[in-house]
Order: structure tokens, then sequence, then C-alpha cells
């Protein structure tokens, strides 16, 4: 079948997968917090030594991006830093004393919003009064604005023990800046790339989006042709959700102004076949590494996971998320955080965990929950009998098409397949068909 006819076929509503039940397939009304706590230290009690991560939601941003998907709060008021930072520590100190102590941490993510909106002594008061002064943690990684982040950050950070940035580019098409209302040149990139190269900076991260409004083939190569020259470690080359009725700043464009169907399959085509002629290795969905980057090596040996934060090369079970809307999860259940800032504070200033929603996983989802990470990390998924008739029914129109491949009790993605990847993790969704898929929750699958 040629491009256009599969296109047509499975560019459906899909869920991305971060988890599995996807949220809006969460059990809510039977969760509670005191449900989530003890699932919570039961897998401590099993993986103490392990470690666990921490990721932490900054949403301020001083200016609105308007394809953004996030969960942000558009402010130039600099003066909420010390109050959400201060509501971000009483959390912390909140988990601590559920879990009986300070728990050794391996990972910290700061992600947004705008984390760079911060500033330098806000970031280092927030990581020393989580960390400890002098505490040491295995990975540290930060998302950065190019039009904001700035050397002080850089080297405050580093001093932190941070070593991986991620740099939020999307395209530096002029025209295409000017749509989705987010600015930064080539030139800042690269004097950030460079300051934090020469501090010590091990990793670097770009993300990249196709089918953005005003977005030209021609203009996303000169994009790429310009990331490639710099080098960075990682790219994540993400597909652009076209969720209006979801985040309203997306009406400041119309679907006129978006490529779709084989426009924006091209875009991905031609993007991605840059990223692999100039040495990149596809690592899972939406994601490119160069050999020498960890990210690349769990994947070779089989160690790369998937969560709430995307692809990383460090597994914990249990994964605790700090600030407004963040999503926790310690294998046995999720629990997310209220979505508005003013509730989160609100919640933790009466001195009650600002948990609204959750999900206590059944076995079920948790053997479903395995085969989702499976293909999402591996492009394989293996079964100990045989491969569920249901699974093969849902399926077969992909093993017609050539995108998975059955052999024995083992399914696995063509080539080809990986570009259609949500929609084989779709085939074992039970709780989407039991519902029914619901266009208005997910994005197109391509």
């Amino acid at each position: 079948m040629d491009t256009a006819s599969l296109l047509k076929k499975y560019n459906v509503a899909a869920p991305r997968y971060t988890s599995y039940p996807t949220v809006p397939y969460w059990e809510n009304e039977t969760f509670s917090q005191q449900q989530w706590f003890d699932q919570l230290l039961k897998s401590y009690a099993d993986n103490k030594e392990e470690g666990i991560s921490l990721y932490i939601h900054l949403p301020f941003c001083e200016h609105l991006c308007t394809y953004c998907g996030c969960n942000t709060r558009i402010t130039k008021n600099h003066g909420v830093e010390l109050p959400y930072i201060a509501a971000l520590i009483k959390e912390w100190k909140m988990y601590c004393a559920v879990l009986g102590e300070h728990p050794k941490i391996k990972e910290i993510h700061l992600g947004g919003g705008t984390p760079t909106f911060f500033s330098p002594a806000n970031l280092e008061k927030l990581i020393d009064a989580i960390a400890g002064k002098g505490g040491k943690m295995t990975e540290c990684s930060f998302e950065g604005h190019p039009d904001n982040t700035t050397l002080d950050h850089l080297d405050t950070l580093h001093k932190l023990g941070f070593r991986r940035l991620s740099l939020g580019i999307q395209d530096f098409d002029p025209k295409v800046q000017l749509m989705i209302n987010r600015f930064q040149t080539t030139q800042q990139v690269t004097k950030i790339m460079h300051d934090a190269r020469v501090i010590g900076y091990e990793s670097i991260n770009f993300d990249l989006i196709y089918g953005l409004p005003g977005q030209t083939l021609e203009g996303l190569v000169q994009t790429i042709t310009e990331v490639i020259a710099m080098h960075p470690d990682r790219i994540a080359f993400y597909s652009y959700a076209h969720v209006p009725w979801l985040k309203p700043g997306q009406r400041h464009f119309t679907e006129k102004d978006i490529p779709a169907g084989e426009e924006k399959f091209r875009l991905y085509r031609t993007g991605r076949n840059l990223l692999l002629e100039a040495g990149y290795e596809e690592i899972g969905m939406d994601h490119f590494a160069l050999k020498s980057d960890p990210l690349y090596q769990a994947s070779e040996s089989h160690q790369l996971h998937r969560n709430f934060m995307g692809y990383t090369h460090q597994y914990t079970p249990i994964l605790i998320g700090l600030g407004v809307s963040s999503i926790s999860d310690c294998q046995g259940a999720f629990a997310q955080n209220a979505k508005t800032v003013e509730s989160y504070l609100q919640q933790l200033e009466n001195g009650c965990f600002p948990i609204e929603k959750g999900h206590i996983l059944s076995e079920r989802d948790l053997y479903i929950r395995q085969h989702i990470l499976n293909l999402m990390c591996k492009n394989a998924t293996r079964f100990t009998d045989e491969v569920p008739a249901l699974v093969l029914q849902r399926l077969k129109p992909l093993i017609d098409d050539r995108l998975v491949a059955i052999t024995g009790n083992e399914i696995s993605l063509a080539t080809e397949g990986k570009s259609f990847i949500r929609n084989v993790c779709m085939a074992f969704d039970e709780r989407l068909w039991q519902k029914q898929p619901q266009t208005t929750l997910f994005s197109n699958a391509v």
C-alpha cells in the first residue's frame, strides 16, 4: 500500500502512551489518596535502594507559545517564584514524612512551563532544599528556553549536579516563529551550546516539531540542517498536536495554516531521513540520539524506559511528581496533582496533598502496560503463550499492510511500522476499546 493510503487509513486519534492506562481512562471515581500512599509505601519498601526519580513542574512563562500543549501560567511577574518554590519544598517534605525518611534521589528533571523563568538563585534554593546541599544525583536535567537561558543558569545548575540540558527549538523559520509566538535565533542557541559544553554539560537535547502552522518542507530542511551543524547529542522530533478544544491558544491559527495528511507526513519523513543520514539513531518513538549518547546505549542494551517524562536511559520504579499538574508513578498506581496554580497552592497551604486524581493498576493493567512499554522501547514484545486472538484481530490490518510481523509468540514492528507505533499500541489498549476511542481526547497518530 502506498504512503498516502496508509496515512488515510491509520492517521486516527491515538494516545501517545506515556502511561497505561492513559490518563483519560483512569478509574478516578474509585481512587483515594490513601490507596496511592499504600501503593507508594509498598513499592518503596521493595525499591528503597534503587532510589527515586523526581519530576518538578515549573509552569511559568513570560509569553504564550500558541502551539504549546503543556500546563503553563503566563506572567511577567517574577514575584510568583518564591511562593511557588515554598510550596514545592512543602510538598516534598510531606512526601518525605510519608516515606519516613529523605529518600535517595537518583534523578531530577525540571520541566515546564519554562524552568529558566526562575532566577538561578531561586533554582539553587529549590534544589538545595530538596536534594540537600551537596546532594549527589546520578542524573539531573532541565528544560531551557533559548531566549532566557543565561550563563548564570547554566553555571549554577551545573554546580548543583545538572549535566543534561534540553532546549526547546521547535523551528528556526521566522515565519513559523511568528505564528507560534516563540522566538530564538541560531546565534542564541549556538552561544548556549558553546557555553554549556565549556561548563561541562554532557548531553544536550533539542526539541523540534513537525506540522507546525506555516511550516514548509523547505523551511524544515533549513532548520534541521542548522540543527545538525550544531551537533546536539539528542533530538526529539515531535508531531504537532492540534487540540484547540483543550488548548485555546491554538485558536490563534486555523486548520488552513497547518500541514496535514500527506503534506505533514512528508515533513516527518524528510526530517527523519536527514537525521538518520547525519548519524543519529532512531530511539523508540520521536527520539534520535548519537551513538555516544546514553539514550542510544540504553536502547542497544534493552534498558530504555518510557514514563511521563518521555524516554530515559535510567529506570526507577518510583517517579514522584512535584508541582502543579505533575504525575507520580509507583508501578502499581498513578497520582496527578491539581491542574491550576491556585488550587495547588491552596491545598498545600491547608496542609493537604494537592493530589486530585489517580488510578490503581489492576493485574491486567500491569500486564498490558508491560507489552506497550516493550513496543515503545524495543519495537517488539513477546508473549509467554500464543498471541491473544483479540490482539491479533485488531492487528490484522497492520499485519496485512506489512507494518507488523508475527513470529511465533512475538510481535515486532517492521521498519515502515515504526511510523505507526501508536496504532500498534492501540491494539493492546483494552480500556480504550472498552470505552471506545474518543477523538476529542487525543491528537492524530501521525
